[in-house]
């Protein structure tokens, strides 16, 4: 089964909706972006939610020691880091590390073998924005990475893309944030629906 992560959690409800459809993460961002969450926000959230459901810290070029009392105080399962943070920053953390590569070429996903302890997320790259684009990158540079390494695919994919996604790339799991929303921050239930629903096809004919 594909994992799915949804990111850029705000509010109880949406978290709620997400969990109840099943999905294996939500992702709440700790850093600049529209969907930025306070933590004590965060933590009145995850509270409320299953413990079954992974909490994902997203955080770029944190202080470390922030990083760690955000975890803390939230509970978070995972730590998705999304800057230009080394092996040996993420190595200082003890639960689980998503790595974000921002691809911007063929070379980009190189950087994935320096993060041999972590599980690597493909985002699309943009100039000045870390992530959040809702654009897609030319996934062929993903499908070679693929017979090297596995990964969860992020960038640009919604209800529409992401069965294609699953077929021609076989990631690990998916990420979407942006696709599933009515404005930045606020999720649309019946995308969010509709989302899961493709995944779940595309896991019914490709697995």
């Amino acid at each position: 089964m594909t994992y799915i992560k949804i990111c850029g959690i705000t509010n109880l409800q949406d978290a709620r909706q997400a969990a109840a459809l099943g999905v294996d993460a939500l992702g709440f961002i700790f850093a600049p972006s529209p969907r930025k969450i306070e933590p004590s926000v965060a933590q009145e959230i995850i509270s409320g939610l299953p413990l079954s459901i992974e909490k994902v810290g997203v955080f770029v070029n944190e202080d470390i020691r922030e990083v760690k009392r955000i975890a803390d105080l939230c509970g978070l399962d995972a730590l998705q880091f999304h800057g230009q943070e080394t092996p040996e920053y993420c190595r200082q953390v003890s639960l689980r590390v998503i790595k974000a590569i921002r691809v911007r070429d063929s070379q980009s996903i190189e950087v994935i073998q320096a993060y041999p302890f972590a599980a690597a997320l493909l985002d699309t790259y943009s100039p000045g924005r870390a992530g959040g684009t809702g654009e897609t990158f030319n996934w062929e540079w993903a499908r070679e990475a693929r017979r090297k390494v596995n990964f969860i695919l992020s960038g640009g994919l919604d209800p529409g893309n992401v069965r294609r996604a699953i077929h021609l790339l076989h990631p690990a799991g998916v990420d979407v944030c942006s696709g599933v929303e009515k404005a930045p921050g606020r999720k649309d239930l019946f995308k969010m629906m509709e989302f899961v629903k493709e995944v779940r096809r595309a896991d019914e004919t490709t697995r």
